[in-house]
This record gives C-alpha cells, sequence and structure tokens, in this order.
C-alpha cells in the first residue's frame, strides 16, 4: 500500500507562508499542526464564510485571512485545499493564475479520481506541482471550532501522485504530512477510491440512512427517545457536514454503488438466517465479525 511515515518530529520541510483553502477541520488542523512543529512561519486562512475565518484568527489558527482565494495563495510556498470535492474545479481555476512556479498544492478530499480529473485542466502549467493527498483523521464536527493540532497523530495520509506529479513535490507533501503527525502512504487514485468507497464512504452513508429511517418514521419521537449507546455509536458520523458527503457521494459513485450493493447482499443474507430462526449460523457470523474487529483494533493498537 505504501510507506509510512515518521512523526511530526520530521523537520524536511519549512514552509514560510502556507495558504490553507477551507479552514475547518482539516484545514485548521493542518495549520495547527504545522505550527506545533515549528514548520511554518505564517498562514493565511481563505474561505467564504467571515465568521468562521474571524474565527479561526481569533484561534490563532491562521494569521491572516482572505475571502479571494486567488489573492490569498499569491506569494504562497504551500497551499492546502480542504473543500468540499465539489468546489474543486472553481477554487482550483480561480487561484491557477496566481501560483508560484515552484508552489506546492495538496488537499485533504476524500476522494481522488475525480479531483485529479479537474485538477489536471484547472491548474494548467501548475499541475505537477499538485499532490493530491487524503487525510484519514475526519471526525463528525466540522468548522474552525473542531480544528485540534493532534488530528493526525498516529494517522494515515494517502498520497496519489500521478506520472506527471513532480518528484519534489511529492516529497515535500510527504514531509508536510509527516511533520503534522501522519503516516505516509501512497497508492494509486482508482484504488484509493475502491479502499476508502468500502471502509469510509459505505459507513457514513449507512449512518445517514439508519438516521433517516427512524426520524421519517411516525413514532420518532418514541423511538428516539428510548435509542442508547448503540444507536449512538452507529450513527455518530451522520453528525458530518452533509454537504461534503453529498460531493463525496457523487464523486466515488460507481465505486460506492458497487459497495451499497454487496452491503444489501450481506444483509439479504442475515436476514435469511432470522428468517428461518439458525441461531447457530448467526452466533457463527457474529462471532467471526467479532474477531475480524478485535484483530484488526489490535492492530491499530500496534501501530500498524
Amino acid at each position: 500500500m505504501g510507506r509510512p511515515g515518521a512523526g511530526w518530529g520530521d523537520a524536511a520541510l519549512k514552509v514560510r507562508r502556507l495558504a490553507v483553502i477551507g479552514v475547518g477541520l482539516i484545514g485548521g488542523s493542518t495549520a495547527l499542526a504545522l505550527k506545533r512543529a515549528g514548520s511554518v512561519e505564517r498562514v493565511v486562512g481563505i474561505g467564504r464564510g467571515r465568521a468562521n475565518l474571524e474565527r479561526a484568527l481569533e484561534l490563532g489558527v491562521v494569521d491572516e485571512i482572505a475571502t479571494d482565494a486567488a489573492s490569498g495563495v499569491e506569494g504562497a510556498d504551500a497551499v492546502v485545499v480542504a473543500v468540499p470535492v465539489g468546489q474543486f474545479d472553481a477554487v482550483l481555476r480561480g487561484i491557477a493564475p496566481k501560483l508560484d512556479a515552484d508552489v506546492l498544492v495538496t488537499d485533504g478530499g476524500s476522494t481522488k479520481q475525480d479531483v485529479i480529473a479537474v485538477a489536471r485542466p484547472a491548474l494548467g502549467a501548475r499541475w505537477p506541482r499538485f499532490v493530491p493527498a487524503h487525510p484519514i483523521a475526519g471526525a463528525e464536527h466540522s468548522g474552525v471550532d473542531a480544528a485540534r493540532a493532534d488530528l493526525y497523530d498516529g494517522r494515515n495520509v494517502v498520497l496519489t501522485p500521478e506520472p506527471e506529479t513532480a518528484p519534489d513535490a511529492v516529497d515535500r507533501a510527504e514531509s508536510l504530512w509527516r511533520q503534522c503527525g501522519a503516516r505516509v502512504a501512497r497508492m494509486s487514485a482508482a484504488e484509493h477510491d475502491g479502499v476508502f468507497a468500502a471502509v469510509s464512504h459505505l459507513p457514513h452513508v449507512l449512518a445517514y440512512a439508519l438516521v433517516a429511517m427512524i426520524a421519517q418514521r411516525d413514532d420518532a419521537e418514541r423511538l428516539f427517545g428510548f435509542a442508547a449507546g448503540g444507536f449512538r455509536d452507529f450513527t455518530r458520523i451522520a453528525s458530518s457536514s452533509p454537504e461534503m458527503w453529498r460531493d463525496i457521494a457523487l464523486a466515488n459513485r460507481d465505486a460506492l454503488l458497487a459497495e451499497i450493493d454487496r452491503y444489501g447482499a450481506a444483509l439479504t443474507g442475515m436476514r435469511a438466517l432470522v428468517a428461518a430462526g439458525d441461531g447457530a449460523a448467526l452466533q457463527q457470523l457474529f462471532a467471526q465479525s467479532r474477531d475480524a474487529r478485535n484483530a484488526w483494533l489490535r492492530r491499530i493498537e500496534q501501530g500498524r
């Protein structure tokens, strides 16, 4: 899958001026992590909402703000694009004429093939300076108040460079994300989108679907009144940004539809066991699932 990175002590990259487009959980945490590492001198926050930018300034996440992305990236030696993937085309086309020749541009988008498809024509001559990335460190809360310096500690960031991507830009992007505390891996964009359709995009769709199903019932208030830990844990990610997850679902449509179909088949099989009263088969399936999850948790605890 790739090459695991070191911790945030890696000091290979020094950013004089960092432009963060979209100062929310991902963009804000990137700025805070690089500040913690002493790897950035000045951060300019760029976004649509003035109130969120003012809050980022107040919290010390950024050092200055700009509502115009083109002017905000002028003079930046690194740019992090952390907006919903549906906004990438407009954002990248807007900033391309103002980017320095040796700039590093990276992103935090959860899908990669669609981002690459719009970035190549949008960035033009600066396309080789773009290193697509996906930090696997989301949370159910959004906005700059959710940002924190340790968000990426020990977490994975996947880079999906293309053949035309400048090697020095890839090295700088890897160093940037390592200094945020992350482990860095590389894979193709197609492989990335297939993997995360199964383990990230599908779970979000399921959480939203379950909450919507309960909320639309006539006895929804009563059901929510008795819901407890299991429902809360399963549906936690349904508190995530609807705009962001709308864009992800549509951007990775084919891979996500395939995973929805696989899950539907698994549910159909489980329904058949319940209908048949086959307790032994149900217990075996539940035990296999429990063991697989526990093994996964042990791997996480061991840092693998």
